[in-house]
Parts: structure tokens; sequence; C-alpha cells
């Protein structure tokens, strides 16, 4: 038994070894630094450089939400969401940081003309109070660009139908309330 214990630590010893001088290569023997740019082939992205987010992985994830209660203030698909909850939640899983606030969002990225949006960009609303001016929803446009009507995902409080679902501008309440598209990707 003793001699398994002595191979085992013996072999740990070695892994450990080699894996210390794979990254550390300077710290190895001159006759084994020839040997060691072979793995040096595996490309290793520095942490600050963040992977890009593709907007059909981020239209996909939120589709993936659909039929998941509305609950006021809510950002988990376990307890509900609100509209601005669910936006944070959506972009948080792509580590694109987002206000839990609809009047917020207005402000995150860069507008864009509503001809323009494409899939991933947030569409905002006024709030539902007649002559509101002021930012109150807001969705995830799942349209192509140029494709009429402008379709988006949101979590919605409406009595009928709550929830994450799919609505759309044109033809709809949410035409006349229509504030901004923005470009957060």
């Amino acid at each position: 038994m003793r001699f398994i214990w002595l191979l085992f630590g013996t072999l740990l010893a070695a892994v450990f070894a080699l894996g210390w001088h794979y990254q550390h290569p300077a710290a190895a023997p001159t006759s084994q630094r020839a040997a060691l740019p072979i793995l040096a082939v595996v490309e290793r992205r520095p942490a600050s450089v963040p992977r890009p987010v593709r907007a059909d992985s981020v239209v996909r994830f939120a589709l993936a939400q659909l039929g998941t209660n509305y609950c006021y203030a809510g950002s988990s698909p376990s307890t509900g969401f609100d509209c601005s909850g669910f936006v944070r939640f959506v972009f948080s899983r792509f580590a694109v940081d987002m206000p839990h606030s609809t009047s917020l969002l207005i402000g995150v990225g860069r507008p864009v003309p509503r001809a323009q949006a494409r899939p991933g960009d947030i569409v905002v609303f006024t709030g539902t109070a007649p002559g509101s001016t002021t930012p109150g929803h807001a969705g995830i446009v799942i349209s192509d660009l140029g494709e009429t009507p402008l379709r988006f995902v949101h979590s919605s409080s409406a009595r009928r139908e709550s929830g994450v679902k799919v609505s759309q501008v044109e033809g709809s309440g949410y035409e006349q309330r229509f504030m901004q598209v923005r470009r957060v990707l």
C-alpha cells in the first residue's frame, strides 16, 4: 500500500511541476523550453477583452422566458418580471449591465430610428397614463431590420395576458406610446 501512495505522490508532483512550467515557461530548464511553445497554440483571451454579444442569442434567451409571470419590481423567472427587470435579466445573461428602471433605460446605448430597429435593440414607451411623456415601459426588439410590424418581447402588466409575451408596435396602443429604440449591442 505504501508503494501505491508513493507512486501517486510522485505522479501528482510531476503533474504539478509540468503544469507550473507550462504556465511559467521562463522558469523551465533550457532543454525543456523548446517543447513548450507547442502548447502555446491554445488561444487565451484576456479577461479584459469581452466576447461580442450576438443579438440572436439575446433574442433566443428572451423568447425562452415567454409565459413567465408578471411581478411588480420582479427580476427573476422564479418570481416573475416587470418590464425593466426582464430587460435587465436577459442582458445580464450576456454580461451587459442594464438598469432596473425604465426611466434609466431611455439613456442606455444610443438612439436609432424606428425603421432601423433590429433584433436585440431596446424599445421604450411612455407610461399608460393619458398624456404621459415619461418612459414607463420597455421591451426587446425581435423583428428583423426593416420588418413591419415592429415586434418586441416584454413583460406586460396587462390585466388580460400579463407576463412575458410578444407584442407589436404598429396597430396597437404601443404605437401612440412609442418613444425610442435604443441600440445597446
